[in-house]
């Protein structure tokens, strides 16, 4: 790779602002994605002109060109998303501008730790190709599914899904998203009785979702076992912020926790609402801004509504770059972000 470890202490780039940073996950991807990156300038062009050779493949051709259906296969999916948020934390950095914290959603904690210092870029792309595989394999030889749940709370999804399994099947909350949007994931009949019974517990909607396996759920095990020994083979540093970690909502403070992490996500729920308390809630005083670094906006709009007070910033275009500058610039404010 042509960024040497360290590369997010590059002294070229004097750092004026270090806000919140999260990362999104699979189904943020679209074609086209991160095309304006690649043909600009700075760490960001020249990281998505390494992609490929990371990789041993054409991912960027996909990203940019598609098709759609070959953009959406996991083992792509999951490495585009991570290069594009990747390349957007570069160019943020470019402008002075570095994460305080940071937390990503599922595989976007893989990115979040690519921004922390705690993985190189070229062992983020790397990482993720290998977990959509193993996913993906794990979809084909234990079969299952997923569902959304809007309008129940996570501890009544929780209860629910409980009662289902403990009449026969394996079905349990696999995304913890907001107040009232979960994800449950597990064999197909169990996740279709679960989303009858919720429905009748005062669900106002489940929706099947179109996905390969029954992801963050105990049908993963295995892919969780063969993805913890594919991770030994890697350097994981210590994280230089704080990481908010997707299976227990606290930061991790270390390499070890942060490779277990890795490999407990693959069956354990994303407990993302908990992490935005911690993120933009908390005890102390709640950040200005917070930046969505990547794809799309679906974490922008997870959180608005939940904490009002809180400007949430999607950030994936040469454009959005430049309107973050100029927000900060209006609204710094040294309780969220801070000179160095």
């Amino acid at each position: 790779m042509i960024f040497p470890p360290g590369w997010q202490k590059d002294a070229m780039t004097e750092i004026q602002y270090r806000v919140p940073m999260i990362f999104p996950g699979q189904a943020s991807q679209s074609v086209g994605m991160a095309a304006d990156l690649a043909a600009g300038r700075g760490r960001a062009s020249a990281f998505m002109g390494e992609v490929n050779a990371s990789l041993g493949d054409d991912l960027t051709g996909i990203m940019f060109n598609g098709p759609k259906e070959v953009l959406t296969e996991t083992h792509n999916a999951q490495p585009a998303i991570l290069a594009h948020s990747v390349a957007v934390s570069m160019a943020l950095r470019d402008l002075g501008i570095a994460p305080s914290v940071v937390a990503g959603h599922s595989l976007g904690e893989f990115s979040a730790a690519v921004a922390a210092g705690a993985l190189q870029p070229a062992d983020g792309l790397r990482l993720v190709r290998k977990r959509g595989e193993l996913m993906f394999a794990a979809g084909q030889e234990v079969p299952g599914t997923m569902a959304a749940v809007l309008g129940l709370g996570g501890d009544k999804v929780r209860e629910v899904c409980a009662q289902v399994s403990a009449a026969g099947g394996v079905v349990v909350l696999a995304n913890h998203n907001s107040d009232g949007q979960v994800a449950i994931s597990g064999e197909v009949g169990a996740v279709e009785a679960a989303g009858l019974a919720l429905t009748e517990a005062g669900a106002r909607r489940v929706i099947p979702l179109n996905v390969s396996g029954a992801f963050h759920s105990p049908l993963l095990e295995g892919a969780a076992s063969s993805f913890r020994e594919y991770l030994d083979g890697f350097e994981i540093a210590d994280p230089e912020i704080p990481l908010v970690a997707n299976v227990n909502a606290t930061a991790v403070t270390t390499a070890a926790g942060l490779a277990d992490g890795f490999a407990r996500q693959l069956t354990s729920p994303v407990l993302w609402h908990d992490i935005m308390g911690e993120i933009a809630g908390g005890s102390g005083p709640r950040p200005t801004v917070v930046l969505e670094v990547g794809p799309g906006r679906v974490l922008t709009n997870l959180a608005k509504r939940a904490y009002p007070e809180v400007n949430f910033l999607p950030v994936g275009t040469a454009a959005d770059l430049d309107r973050v500058l100029d927000f900060l610039a209006d609204h710094h404010d040294p309780t969220d972000s801070n000179k160095d």
